[in-house]
């Protein structure tokens, strides 16, 4: 039977109750969707035990961003966990998380300078320091991430080697709907027409992808090709595009295929912003 707990202690015990168990562990901000299960369900099959955290973490979001306003459904979340085979639910508070003379941040250099880096400064350091926390605090054998929050996924791989936490990070790939769109606790903002528009993020994506696929290597051409197909969306705001290295987020100048290539979009529709992004 799943287990709610809020508490560190609560989480220790359990945790260590079989140190020879294997434990996986899926971070949330709750307001579950299929690409959250997802994980889960990789999570379940790969270890003894999985743990899922839900915590809207506030030092992930700046002023004029939806902290408050984020979606919240706990007792949709917990039906759904239980349903998958969830064993433990940490599902802390600020207080806790946070507590009063709280003053140390985990802050990486490199890798947190572009992207949402740039358009979302303080966004990447929050994410930094809360996994840092629930990693520690859970102590997982294995930890899951989706591939949609792909610079998130560069940055926890970079916390814990350089920490060196005793945790496999693995990343599984972004679910979408039937049209393209990847799944997000956000789209739930979208109207109905923004909902139709935002497909464009996945189709631009796509193009571009197929180009690189067959031959083309001008990062700058191919930015330039993938802002066009976006602006050409009249619903959609374009915040930026990438076309970069996978494992430094630089932008290519001549693509080397050798290493890799992330395609990546930021995309507004009215006050909701939505990402994307293709690993070639």
């Amino acid at each position: 039977m799943m287990q709610v707990v809020d508490t560190i202690e609560q989480v220790r015990a359990a945790r260590w109750a079989d140190s020879a168990a294997t434990w996986g562990l899926v971070p949330t901000m709750g307001y579950l969707h299929e690409g959250h299960l997802s994980l889960v369900a990789a999570s379940t099959a790969e270890n003894d035990f999985t743990a899922v955290t839900i915590y809207v973490n506030p030092t992930q979001f700046a002023p004029d961003e939806d902290l408050n306003t984020y979606p919240r459904d706990m007792a949709r979340d917990l039906a759904l966990l239980a349903a998958a085979g969830v064993d433990w639910v940490f599902t802390p508070t600020d207080a806790l998380m946070y507590p009063v003379g709280f003053q140390t941040e985990v802050r990486i250099s490199e890798v947190t300078q572009m992207l949402e880096g740039a358009s979302r400064p303080t966004h990447l350091h929050g994410v930094a320091t809360v996994v840092t926390k629930l990693l520690n605090i859970v102590q997982p054998t294995r930890a899951y991430f989706g591939q949609k929050d792909a610079q998130q996924t560069v940055v926890v791989k970079r916390l814990v080697a350089d920490l060196n936490i005793n945790t496999e990070i693995v990343i599984c790939p972004i679910v979408r709907e039937a049209d393209g769109l990847a799944l997000s606790s956000r789209n739930v903002y979208l109207s109905a027409a923004q909902r139709r528009a935002a497909v464009v993020l996945s189709q631009s994506i796509a193009t571009i992808a197929d180009e690189i696929e067959a031959g083309a290597r001008d990062g700058e051409a191919l930015r330039q090709q993938l802002a066009a197909l976006i602006a050409a969306e009249p619903l959609a705001q374009l915040d930026y595009v990438s076309i970069a290295n996978p494992l430094t987020l630089h932008e290519w100048t001549t693509i080397e295929m050798e290493k890799g290539v992330l395609v990546s979009v930021a995309v507004f529709f009215g006050r909701t912003r939505l990402i994307d992004n293709r690993l070639l």
